[in-house]
């Protein structure tokens, strides 16, 4: 019974993550599909384009999944931390904001030699854009789910 239970609740979880990363690879593709749209991305624009784009996001989720998620962790776990800890904190939040700033402006500068500037400034709007709808979607799920 016990083993019944074990093998139930790992392939539920498996599940679960399952779906997770399907749900992570759909919205990266209606997200690169969104993009190029917006920004009306040639055949050879796109091919330069997205090599670049892709290794900014491969470090913005790094530093969001490694970086900013243990700080805000610490921050659930002890939000009436020391101030030597609250310092520590601090830093560790600056040094990950910074990797975040400098990532954003390697993507620009190396941007500058694939698409125009007007076409840069685009991409901002459609990430915006992209990302305003998408959680415009989840809330509507969400509420779905509720009712």
């Amino acid at each position: 019974m016990k083993k019944t239970l074990l093998i139930l609740a790992l392939a539920i979880g498996l599940l679960s993550f399952s779906q997770r990363g399907d749900m992570k690879n759909r919205i990266k593709a209606q997200k690169v599909a969104f993009i190029t749209e917006k920004l009306s991305l040639t055949s050879d624009e796109a091919q330069k384009f997205w090599p670049i784009y892709n290794a900014f996001d491969a470090t913005t989720d790094n530093v969001r999944s490694n970086d900013l998620r243990g700080i805000k962790q610490a921050l659930r776990k002890n939000p009436d931390m020391s101030d030597s800890d609250a310092e520590k904190l601090l830093n560790q939040l600056i040094a990950a904001e910074d990797k975040m700033h400098n990532a954003k402006v390697k993507l620009i500068s190396d941007l500058k030699g694939v698409i125009s500037a007007k076409k840069i400034i685009r991409l901002k709007r459609a990430e915006d854009e992209f990302n305003r709808e998408l959680l415009k979607r989840l809330r509507e799920r969400h509420s779905k789910n509720r009712d």
